[in-house]
């Protein structure tokens, strides 16, 4: 801080709840919350409106809000816990295959996208909103999970060859697996390692528990849209550029 002659920008904003919605969410939650609303929001927003502190709020109509905002409905949290298990199931045999080639970087590229992907599953699996990048770490480390997955996730990433990375990502996939049974939102799955089809390399199949997760879902629309999830898996989604054109269609509503 510093002594000025000049104007001080405060970074105080006066504003309306109309206005803030707006500008925030493009929608009012007050109002009904669509299931394209819920799926184009990022988590990052989320988390934000959810969680920043609120000193005063005499009407109540910014705490109701938030309250309705606080997790997603449980066929969307279902929905985006699926599709999130699926981004797994889509790279998870690509660390051995890269590694196969000699793509060395490449396999560490992917072991770095399976980290990331694994601690936002986590995130969902605890009901809590995966926040950007910078804070993604220090959200992972608060939730319970962390203390089992954290350790496999630094070995893997600091792993030398593509077989190590494997086996420690074996060890967070049958923790995750584990986590998503004792949630009983599904049948309980086989958490054990296979290989992928009839190529060595060490996987969950984490598909299955992305199956698991859509035929449990009440909601028949929801159960119908494409796996591509919401905004913050849709935009590196690994199947995208052959993605059915009803996905693409969904997929642009969703950002616009």
């Amino acid at each position: 801080m510093a002594f000025t002659d000049g104007l001080v920008f405060h970074r105080v904003d006066v504003t309306t709840l109309d206005s803030w919605f707006a500008d925030h969410l493009g929608f009012d939650p007050r109002d009904t919350v669509s299931t394209l609303d819920w799926l184009a929001l990022p988590t990052q927003v989320l988390a934000e409106v959810t969680g920043g502190a609120v000193f005063h709020d005499g009407p109540g109509e910014l705490t109701s809000a938030r309250s309705r905002l606080a997790w997603y409905p449980d066929d969307i949290w279902r929905y985006v816990l699926a599709c999130q298990w699926q981004r797994i199931g889509q790279e998870e045999a690509f660390v051995g295959r890269c590694g196969e080639v000699g793509d060395d970087l490449g396999s560490a590229v992917v072991t770095a996208r399976l980290a990331r992907d694994l601690m936002r599953l986590n995130l969902l699996t605890h009901r809590r909103y995966p926040p950007y990048g910078k804070w993604l770490g220090s959200a992972f480390a608060r939730i319970p999970s962390a203390a089992t997955i954290g350790p496999a996730l630094r070995a893997t990433i600091g792993a030398i060859t593509w077989q190590e990375r494997e086996n420690h990502l074996a060890t967070a996939y049958t923790a995750a697996a584990t986590s998503h049974n004792e949630l009983g939102l599904t049948d309980p799955l086989d958490t054990s390692i296979r290989n992928y089809h009839e190529r060595p390399f060490r996987v969950l199949r984490a598909e299955r528990f992305a199956d698991a997760l859509i035929d449990s879902i009440s909601d028949p629309e929801i159960r119908a849209l494409p796996r591509t999830g919401s905004v913050d898996q849709f935009v590196d989604c690994t199947d995208l550029l052959t993605a059915a054109p009803k996905a693409r269609a969904v997929t642009t509503r969703l950002v616009g």
